[in-house]
């Protein structure tokens, strides 16, 4: 379906028929801009005039092309507004109950009821420290590391395990298996600790070839699932992943504020034997309360729990192989577009996450002024960090992100791409020919020297 939006007197008209949704791509632009007079929208007929004071506020929508925060369903803000409860009384028993019975469906884990799943007020990193914290005990754990959260792990890892071991390679570079099998040969390690989307380059990491080598090493596998889970297939059983952690506001698309851990009951159960390095991040405490409670050991943020219950509702209603053959199909459209600009790609599309692409920055162009430019069009990047500031921007295509919205990326993205590129030329001086030749201009009267006889 599509609607003709009209714009006369500083009024948007959208006429009797016609379909808007949360997506704002016609609204991203000014109402003098020829883009903006055609909308594509997805259901449902409405009607609508908006005036000046009105499309302002539209404005400050973005469309957030980020790996999370992201823009969330209508239905999750509807779900973020529901009664107050108590977090002490059956009404929490049963909305913890029913996230963690749909977490465990996301994993598509056929022997369910050798699993369980805790949630933890608190971002992804949260999720990370408690499993760090937690898991280890005495023994040694293996931190491998090829990005900026790697990094993230091995620094959490040194505060509260003194036998940290490192394995590091460069950001976004591939692991190398034989290398990983011969440090676990030659050391005792009890738990390895692996990124599995490295979001610093967007690289994937391989599960089931790691999860291999520490079932042979006899050592507990803890995955950052943080912003993969939702998106990318994680078979828990067959790669003997223990433990993995991850947000509700990456590939899940709900708020930020809640995290997860899923594992074995058997690894929760033996945490026990463990004395406590933290408080709050305990995860032998968190499964001691919702065993026997049903129920987080502390206070949680409600509203956000309503959130993640219904954004995993909508994605088992989509169905979880459909939704990640969606997110791929939106990634690829986003490289299509992105190829057909020109543009290259940090690594290779074998090695990605669908979730995500790093691109190169063109010559001549300053990434942030990049980044600037599409803000000024309601549109928001992130910018590449640590050894690759200034080198590459990202782009994600999670959250409630549209077809429509992605073409309009790559229609901006073109139009500030060429921008910045004249611009730069603008600032280039010209380069003056050899063969230039001198002419002497006559003084003008007015400079002459004034002879006083």
């Amino acid at each position: 379906m599509s609607a003709s939006v009209q714009f006369s007197n500083d009024v948007m008209t959208v006429p009797d028929g016609a379909a808007l949704s949360n997506s704002i791509c016609a609204l991203s632009m000014s109402p003098a801009d020829p883009r903006a007079r055609t909308y594509h929208g997805r259901g449902g007929a409405v009607t609508l005039v908006m005036g000046p004071l009105e499309y302002n506020q539209m404005l400050d929508k973005y469309l957030l092309f980020t790996p999370g925060p992201v823009n969330v369903a209508e239905t999750l803000r509807t779900a973020i507004c529901k009664e107050d409860i108590c977090h002490r009384e059956p009404d929490f028993d049963a909305l913890l109950g029913s996230i963690e019975h749909k977490l465990i469906s996301l994993f598509q884990i056929k022997n369910r009821a050798r699993y369980r799943a805790v949630v933890i007020t608190g971002s992804g990193t949260a999720a990370n420290e408690a499993i760090l914290s937690s898991v280890v005990g005495k023994g040694a754990i293996l931190i491998l590391s090829n990005g900026e959260f790697g990094e993230r792990l091995h620094k959490t890892s040194l505060i509260h395990n003194k036998r940290t071991h490192l394995l590091e390679v460069p950001w976004g570079t591939p692991f190398d298996p034989a290398q990983i099998a011969a440090y676990l040969a030659a050391h005792k390690i009890d738990v390895v600790a692996m990124v599995h989307h490295e979001t610093c380059s967007g690289m994937l990491n391989p599960l089931a070839e790691i999860g291999a080598l520490a079932k042979t090493a006899g050592a507990l596998f803890a995955v950052d699932g943080v912003s993969s889970v939702g998106a990318e297939v994680i078979d828990m059983e067959a790669c003997n992943i223990a433990f993995v952690s991850s947000s509700s506001s990456k590939a899940i698309g709900s708020y930020p504020g809640l995290s997860f851990v899923v594992g074995r009951k058997k690894h929760f159960k033996a945490l026990k034997r463990h004395a406590a390095k933290t408080t709050y991040l305990n995860l032998a405490t968190f499964y001691a309360f919702l065993k026997r409670h049903s129920q987080t050991p502390n206070t949680p943020a409600v509203p956000l729990f309503y959130a993640l219950d219904q954004a995993l509702t909508d994605i088992l209603r989509i169905g979880v192989i459909k939704r990640y053959a969606r997110i791929k199909a939106r990634a690829d459209l986003l490289r299509d577009g992105m190829r057909r600009l020109n543009l290259d790609f940090l690594i290779e599309e074998a090695d990605m996450c669908s979730i995500l692409t790093t691109v190169r920055v063109p010559p001549s162009i300053c990434v942030h002024d990049l980044r600037d430019r599409l803000r000024e069009k309601s549109i928001i990047i992130y910018e590449g960090k640590g050894c690759f500031a200034g080198k590459v921007f990202q782009v994600g295509n999670i959250g409630e992100l549209s077809d429509y919205d992605i073409r309009f990326f790559l229609s901006a993205l073109k139009d500030v791409l060429l921008t910045l590129q004249a611009e730069a030329a603008e600032l280039v001086a010209p380069v003056q020919s050899k063969r230039t030749t001198l002419v002497m201009l006559p003084t003008p009267d007015r400079l002459r020297a004034k002879v006083v006889s």
